[in-house]
């Protein structure tokens, strides 16, 4: 009982029942029906403060779900900086990896998620992982973008942190060849400042 009280508080973002329910012996780490822990589920919903008390509880920031989705790898999706400040001191492994073989990095440029790339960039986390797709975070931001200033700051955050610019896709095209075939002027005028070909 307790732990469904958890559960539900957690996914609405009552940090006061979360707070009851962990001091009165919930389960950090308890799972839903498609095994979703309260972290999960206030990762998801953006509810920093339960976060907070979840991880101060020892809440598992790396715990999937039945998609592959984690606490971490949500901070992505979501772009949510806040999250990502909670979350980094759990020690959230930053190699793990979505279901489509990305990590938190690349979901977060395909959406232009500036703030949250700026951020995540000042980890270890991998600039040059390449996802199931064959894309990088690059790649991503090139073909998955519109080709806006946000789109262009994550070009220019992602080529600051040192991407390698001339790393392709699957099918041998590069980051400034799908920004020359979508018209991306900017985007490719910053590859090929880069060195990009």
């Amino acid at each position: 009982m307790l732990n469904d009280r958890l559960l539900k508080a957690a996914a609405s973002g009552d940090a006061v029942t979360v707070r009851e329910a962990i001091t009165g012996g919930a389960e950090p780490d308890v799972r839903d029906g498609i095994r979703r822990t309260p972290l999960l589920l206030a990762a998801a919903g953006d509810h920093v403060e339960v976060a907070k008390i979840l991880v101060a509880a020892g809440a598992d920031p790396n715990a999937p779900d039945d998609r592959s989705d984690t606490p971490w790898l949500v901070t992505g999706v979501t772009g949510s900086v806040a999250m990502l400040k909670v979350l980094l001191p759990a020690k959230p492994d930053l190699t793990i990896r979505n279901r489509y073989g990305g990590i938190s990095l690349i979901p977060a440029c395909e959406r232009g998620h500036v703030d949250y790339v700026r951020e995540v960039l000042k980890t270890d986390i991998k600039v040059d992982h390449v996802n199931n797709l064959g894309w990088t975070g690059l790649l991503e931001a090139v073909i998955l973008g519109d080709g806006s200033k946000r789109y262009q700051e994550i070009v220019s955050l992602l080529v600051s942190a040192g991407a390698d610019v001339n790393l392709a896709d699957s099918q041998g095209v590069t980051p400034l060849g799908h920004a020359r075939e979508k018209g991306y002027d900017e985007i490719a005028a910053l590859l090929r400042a880069a060195g990009g070909r």
